[in-house]
């Protein structure tokens, strides 16, 4: 499949760290998509961000529709114009704000607990309802993805929906912070290095972004934990990952057991990252 951005969108991608919007979805997919989701959660009787066994992370690895969306040809046509023909996805997070809710994001980067070089992990948010200013969409300070990897504090404040609360240490001017807004089945990309946050949701309607973080196979991890990727479009001629098995159903058993193996060796390495982090023995 073709790349599809511009020479000019994949400038402004390098020079500022982040596009938008790109549409790719349909209206038909995104009603699609949600309706799953959200069919799902009432089978289940709670919210799907809050579900046991960190249903939240790698999603794609659960259920067939979710595997399906992230091998979008759209989404995959814009990243590859930025990383390349060969194509992994490291992590996913399904980004959920209810109605009302004060559940936000602190000042972060993406890259801190992630341990990949070289930093060529490209963030596709994908959006399965608008994601507006006042509904907490993502708000980031464009060019700072080239002051490189910055530490960050652990902080686990409530309401944060990152794991460990993570923040930028770094001192920063958030007056020049824009928002990047989108429309249900757009995305936005953004630079591993990019720093962003987002707010509370503080309209009636639920806010669903899909958080996938793409990289090409040369990247690897600098610890000693081995960790799972999963092959989306192209080759892996590196070896860097155990490639991670499609599911074989919708929650069903063979995939809730290769999720539970992804996601604990996603988070050990995660656990390791940080602790290396705080004593300053990381090569990144």
């Amino acid at each position: 499949m073709p790349a599809s951005l511009s020479p000019e969108q994949v400038a402004q991608y390098q020079r500022d760290g982040y596009l938008f919007p790109v549409d790719c979805l349909t209206p038909q997919e995104v009603r699609y998509y949600r309706t799953c989701l959200e069919e799902f959660e009432r089978e289940q009787g709670d919210t799907f961000g809050r579900l046991p066994d960190l249903v939240r992370s790698k999603s794609h690895l659960l259920f067939t529709w979710m595997d399906e969306l992230v091998r979008h040809p759209k989404v995959l046509d814009a990243v590859e114009s930025i990383i390349g023909p060969n194509i992994l996805i490291y992590h996913l997070t399904s980004w959920l704000k209810e109605p009302n809710d004060p559940a936000y994001v602190s000042w972060h980067q993406d890259g801190t607990y992630f341990g990949l070089e070289p930093a060529e992990q490209i963030t596709a948010w994908i959006a399965l309802t608008d994601s507006t200013p006042e509904m907490g969409c993502i708000r980031l300070l464009p060019g700072s993805h080239v002051i490189g990897q910055r530490p960050h504090k652990d902080t686990f404040t409530p309401g944060n929906l990152l794991s460990r609360g993570q923040t930028i240490e770094h001192k920063l001017d958030y007056t020049r912070s824009v928002m990047m807004p989108l429309k249900a089945g757009q995305i936005s990309l953004h630079h591993t290095h990019i720093v962003h946050s987002s707010e509370p949701n503080r309209t009636d309607q639920r806010r669903i972004g899909i958080g996938v973080s793409y990289i090409p196979p040369h990247c690897r991890l600098v610890n000693d934990v081995r960790v799972t990727a999963a092959l989306v479009r192209g080759r892996d001629e590196y070896g860097h990952f155990d490639l991670e098995p499609r599911p074989t159903g919708d929650f069903d058993a063979g995939s809730r057991a290769a999720h539970a193996t992804a996601v604990e060796r996603f988070f050990a390495s995660n656990k390791l990252l940080a602790a290396r982090r705080r004593t300053g023995n990381v090569g990144i």
